[in-house]
This record gives C-alpha cells, sequence and structure tokens, in this order.
C-alpha cells in the first residue's frame, strides 16, 4: 500500500527548529562578542539570541518528546540517538582538553614563560591558592554522591519502580543545585581575582565552564523528573533520561580531574587560603 512505513527509521517531516536553533545561537554569540567590547548594540543581540534560543529549544525538545510518545523512537532510532549523545560527549571532552592543555603547558613549563608567569607555577602574583580540601573536596563529595543517585535512578526506571526514579531524580538535583551554590561561594571568597594572571584565568575558565556544564546538566535533570511524574519514560523507551544521566555522569569524571589536577597539583607548595 502507498505511504505504508515498512522500515524502522523515523523520517522527520519539514521543521523550522533547527534552523533557527542555529541561528539564534549565531546572533547570541555575535551580541556575547560586541558586548564584551562594549558595543551598545550587543546587549540587545544577546538578548534576543537567548531568548531565540529557549523558544527554538522548548519547541524543538517538545517535537522530540512527542515523537518518542508517538512511538516513533524505535529500537533504530534510539541506537542513532545513542550514537549522537557519544559524539557530542566526546566534543565536550575535547573542548576541556583545551583548558587543560593551556594549564598543563603553563604549569609544566614555567622556566620557559618567564615573561607570563614569572618562571614558577604559581606565578608570584599568586599570594595564595584556594585549600583543595576544603570546599573543593566537599564539592568532590557531592559529586560523586549525585553520580550514584542517579544510576540509582536508572536502575529503579530499568526494574519499573518509578518512585525510585523520582526520589533519585530529586536527590540528584538537589545535589546538583548544592554544588552550584558552594561552588558561588568558594568565587565570592577566591584569594584571586579573574584575569591578572594566567594562573587566574585558566583556573576561573576550567571550573567556570564546568559549573556552567553542572548547571545545564542539572537542567537537564529537572526536566527529566518533570517527564516522570507525566508518566514518560519505560523500562524499554528512556533515551531523554539516559542521555541526561550520560551527560551527568561525564560531568562528574571531568570534575574529579579538575580537583586533581588544577585543585591539588596545580596549587602544590603555594600559600594556602
Amino acid at each position: 500500500m502507498a505511504g505504508t512505513k515498512n522500515h524502522d527509521y523515523h523520517i522527520l517531516p519539514t521543521d523550522p527548529w533547527p534552523f533557527l536553533t542555529s541561528f539564534s545561537a549565531l546572533v547570541m554569540t555575535t551580541g556575547l562578542a560586541f558586548f564584551m567590547h562594549d558595543y551598545p548594540f550587543g546587549t540587545y543581540l544577546l538578548i534576543a539570541g537567548v531568548i531565540g534560543l529557549i523558544i527554538s529549544m522548548f519547541s524543538w525538545f517538545g517535537n522530540i518528546i512527542k515523537e518518542a510518545r508517538a512511538g516513533d523512537h524505535t529500537p533504530v532510532v534510539q541506537l542513532h540517538q545513542r550514537y549522537g549523545m557519544i559524539l557530542f560527549i566526546a566534543s565536550e571532552v575535547m573542548f576541556f582538553v583545551g583548558w587543560f592543555w593551556a594549564f598543563f603547558d603553563f604549569a609544566l613549563f614555567p622556566s620557559e614563560l618567564v615573561e607570563t608567569v614569572g618562571g614558577v607555577w604559581p606565578p608570584e602574583s599568586i599570594e595564595a591558592v584556594m585549600d583543595p580540601f576544603d570546599l573543593p573536596l566537599l564539592n568532590t563529595l557531592i559529586l560523586l554522591c549525585s553520580g550514584t543517585t542517579v544510576t540509582w535512578a536508572h536502575h529503579s526506571l530499568i526494574h519499573g519502580d518509578r518512585e525510585g526514579l523520582k526520589q533519585g531524580l530529586w536527590l540528584t538535583v538537589i545535589l546538583g543545585v548544592l554544588f552550584s551554590m558552594i561552588q558561588a561561594y568558594e568565587y565570592m571568597h577566591a584569594p584571586f581575582p579573574f584575569g591578572e594572571n594566567t594562573y587566574g584565568s585558566v583556573f576561573y575558565m576550567a571550573t567556570g565552564f564546568h559549573g556552567f556544564h553542572v548547571i545545564v546538566g542539572t537542567i537537564m535533570l529537572i526536566v527529566c523528573l518533570v517527564r516522570a511524574y507525566k508518566g514518560d519514560f519505560t523500562p524499554r523507551q528512556h533515551f531523554g533520561f539516559e542521555a541526561a544521566a550520560w551527560y551527568w555522569h561525564f560531568v562528574d569524571v571531568v570534575w574529579l580531574f579538575l580537583f586533581i589536577a588544577v585543585y591539588v597539583w596545580g596549587g602544590w607548595g603555594a600559600t594556602i587560603h
């Protein structure tokens, strides 16, 4: 019969949201660049781009949820979604590799960068560094616990325990918010500013972008929590939650590396704040 679907793939209808999302991202980043250079219209471009991104993402993700509920996400489609998420996380890994590369370049070869760091690391202009075994250690324990709770939520879903799913997600969201609050407090009481030297720049860029990823991951888990209360996700079809859980584990691993490399090893021998 003409028009009958005889395959496991999902042929997407014409949709404006991918184009509008890309265009909004372009407007947002352009506005951000102009804003940083004090152009008066930069603020308006930045706000317009953010609003466009929010509208596009709500609409696009809403369509994906409808497709899942309609049964369009067959095992083959879910497999390709997993490939897509794996590639996305791989791109995020390379994003952080850039910051770690810069950090290790300064930290391992300070004698070759006398004009930049004064020949020592941390630079002489850094009077004190953060105590890695104070708030950073607490945040490490919080993220490790959050990885446990999101795994609990995932296993609860697989075994049909929806209450366990909700409880695990609630705990993970609370821990994620707590992590962000502690990091904000840490920044407010940091012994060195942003941008005055290479140590401060690399430290805040690496930990700050990680903090941004924590916020994004928390939002993803909040969306999953709302969907769980609406009855979405089944033991056999729950890619939306699975993708959020993968992303959260990625955030955990990056923080462990940050804690060891930047907080503990990177400040070794310096005065502790």
